[in-house]
């Protein structure tokens, strides 16, 4: 079968693609765009957001990527530090007035029925780059950090991952996931490399998108845990909707700790179990379970190397666990600086800060990092948020509990002596932080608890957390905001 681009509106052959794709480049270099620039794409999942990401490689510009529902102030911040020429948007990112912008469809619009000046698409220079890509992760202070990306060596990564996992043309893909993500950025180039045909689905409406599956022959879906949970209940609850999957031969997992129950369930179901993986922004993808080897995260993949050590650095033997060390040849060159130049990574294994062990085999088990919680397919970290909002006037502690559909519900603890309501502090929290870090729950004390040491007690909060939410239907954050109740 040729390889096509599905997405809600329409459907078009790879040839198509590229030759729009480099339509779109050559408007783009029409406005300056070229080798050497940085260039933000901030745009949601679609088919317009691929034609430009292709094109952008195409210039040979570094492509500064950003998720669609960051905050304008915070994207201002990031454009400044890597010296943006231009934002590439849709017509609802979130901007400041002052930021230079092109619409997606604008660009598309504008490429429109133009005689292309190349015949192929070629990411040759792109590839040469060792700022082609720059993501955004909070690290472990708080702040926010720019990961300086090869272009050659992302691309390598994703040869690897495929190679390992079994992605073969005639494949169709559908990456329930944000584009602009290591994990679903890395689904979108897979499909282009190995010809695989690509469904942009609605990932935040899994009914409509098992619809787009079954429409579209879908043979290898990816999601998080969290969105396979909300798959499988929709199944349960309407047996015809497993049939839309009939032709699926791989469900693969990331981004988040994997339920070894719920990978039984989907053997169950579909006779298929969830295949998980492991891999972040900084070192790309590292580790897959497979469906000759379709243990926890699987083995390291050809070229890369995995080690678990004690607090001193010390080997540990298999099974026991440690701090997951990883050794790479597509790690990250560096950190962007505040002058937007590259702080060099220099260490040979990289230390990831996860907690993990490996069996006798090489297979990894990973237990995650400490406070991190996945939300709607997003990692969080309740202390980054902390110190978010308390920049905005918040003294907060946010805890996370277990939930089966988006991965954790979040309850925000105000400390207010003024004893101000919930519906102050939601308001004011729902401002600040973008839609898939706004609480669950806002609950107002005059005080933390507070341990034996002076600091406030985690494991109280964490208890009161726990009955704030007991025997509460969970809402969707949509319907939350809309009430602002507690």
């Amino acid at each position: 079968m040729t390889a096509k681009l599905f997405s809600t509106d329409s459907v078009q052959t790879y040839s198509e693609i590229e030759q729009n794709a480099l339509r779109v480049a050559d408007v783009l270099g029409e406005n300056g765009i070229g080798h050497g620039c940085r260039v933000m794409l901030k745009a949601g999942n679609s088919a317009g957001w691929v034609i430009t990401l292709l094109a952008l490689m195409h210039t040979g510009a570094s492509i500064v990527m950003v998720d669609s529902q960051q905050r304008a102030e915070q994207t201002r911040r990031i454009a400044d530090q890597a010296g943006v020429k231009m934002c590439i948007v849709d017509e609802d990112a979130p901007l400041t007035h002052d930021q230079s912008k092109i619409y997606v469809y604008e660009l598309l619009v504008a490429a429109a029925s133009r005689i292309p000046l190349r015949d192929k698409l070629d990411f040759t220079e792109w590839a040469e780059r060792p700022d082609g890509l720059l993501m955004w992760s909070s690290g472990s202070t708080g702040t926010a950090k720019g990961i300086v990306k090869s272009g050659g060596k992302f691309l390598e990564n994703l040869r690897r991952n495929a190679a390992q996992v079994g992605h073969r043309e005639g494949d169709v893909l559908m990456p329930l996931l944000p584009f602009s993500h290591q994990y679903g950025l890395s689904m979108v180039l897979i499909a282009w490399q190995e010809r695989c045909s690509l469904v942009v689905a609605p990932y935040r409406r899994i009914d409509r998108a098992l619809v787009m599956a079954g429409q579209t022959g879908v043979t290898v879906v990816d999601a998080t845990p969290s969105t396979y949970r909300s798959m499988l209940n929709i199944v349960e609850k309407r047996a015809d909707a497993g049939l839309k999957l009939i032709t699926v031969r791989m469900f693969c997992s990331g981004a988040a700790p994997l339920d070894p129950k719920l990978s039984q369930d989907y053997v169950e179901r579909f006779g298929l179990p969830l295949l998980d993986s492991y891999g972040s922004t900084e070192m790309g993808n590292v580790s897959f379970a497979t469906l000759e080897n379709p243990f926890v995260c699987g083995q390291a993949m050809e070229g890369l190397a995995l080690k678990v050590v004690d607090d001193d650095g010390n080997e540990v033997p298999a099974g026991e666990i440690g701090e997951v060390l990883v050794y790479t040849p597509d790690v990250m060159e560096g950190y962007l600086a505040e002058d937007g130049t590259l702080v060099p990574h220099r260490e040979t294994w990289y230390h990831t800060g996860d907690f993990g062990s490996l069996d006798e085999h090489g297979n990894l088990s990973v237990y995650g990092r400490k406070f991190a919680v996945t939300r709607m397919g997003y990692t969080l970290y309740p202390e980054i948020i902390e110190r978010q909002v308390a920049e905005k006037g918040c003294s907060a502690k946010v805890v996370s509990v277990p939930d089966d559909r988006r991965g954790c519900q979040l309850v925000f603890f105000v400390e207010d002596s003024l004893n101000r309501a919930p519906r102050f502090w939601r308001e004011l929290l729902c401002k600040v932080l973008p839609a898939y870090e706004w609480p669950n729950r806002v609950q107002v004390l005059d005080r933390f608890p507070l341990n034996a040491n002076g600091k406030p007690d985690r494991l109280q909060l964490e208890q009161m957390a726990l009955n704030s939410v007991e025997g509460v239907a969970a809402e969707t954050l949509e319907e939350e905001a809309a009430r602002l109740t507690v």
